[in-house]
């Protein structure tokens, strides 16, 4: 039974994917591991996401590709996440084979493959390639069944209750 290089897949429409993914990341950096954190559909330049910064100053690998998503801004085309999310898992393909990560989070992920801008057997292909020691973590609302079926950890966080309900936007350092 192995006990390294396992999947967490941490999906639902609760609160918390994001979050839970950066505080394991924390935990690993606190315990010397090396870390990698890679969003995807997300803007850090617009809204900020501290927990780049964060990971950053604590010494982790940050990138972001396949910025922004075309059902949020409209002025985003469905082609240009189509070609940019494979490219940016294609990085960091390349990246995990030449440099070694005890962690990597993949966030927002999911997202990608829920929404086709990437198939699922691409990204379980990188999952079955990836080297054997390597943690991953794969975040995003809406796990397809082959995520879940590969994945040794899935979360499924669920919103009960929530602020944007009672029409509270965004608030900085809580939701971003």
């Amino acid at each position: 039974m192995k006990e390294t290089g396992l999947i967490h897949i941490y999906t639902g429409d609760g609160k918390g994917k994001t979050t839970a993914a950066v505080g394991l990341a924390t935990r690993a950096l606190g315990n010397d591991f090396k870390v990698c954190y890679v969003s995807f559909h997300k803007r850090p330049e617009i809204y900020g996401y501290a927990e780049k910064d964060s990971l950053k100053k604590l010494g982790a690998t940050v990138l972001h590709f396949a910025k922004g998503h075309p059902f949020l801004d409209r002025s985003i085309p469905v082609e240009t996440m189509v070609k940019e999310v494979p490219e940016g898992l294609a990085h960091v393909e390349k990246l995990i084979n030449e440099e070694h990560f005890d962690l990597l989070i993949l966030d927002e992920l999911v997202i990608s493959v829920r929404d086709n801008f990437i198939p699922e057997e691409r990204v379980i292909e990188f999952i079955k390639n990836k080297p054997a020691d390597l943690e991953l973590v794969i975040t995003g609302r809406g796990a397809t069944p082959g995520l879940i079926e590969i994945a040794d950890y899935v979360s499924n966080i669920q919103k009960i209750k929530h602020p944007f309900d009672k029409a509270i936007t965004s608030r900085k350092g809580i939701e971003y």
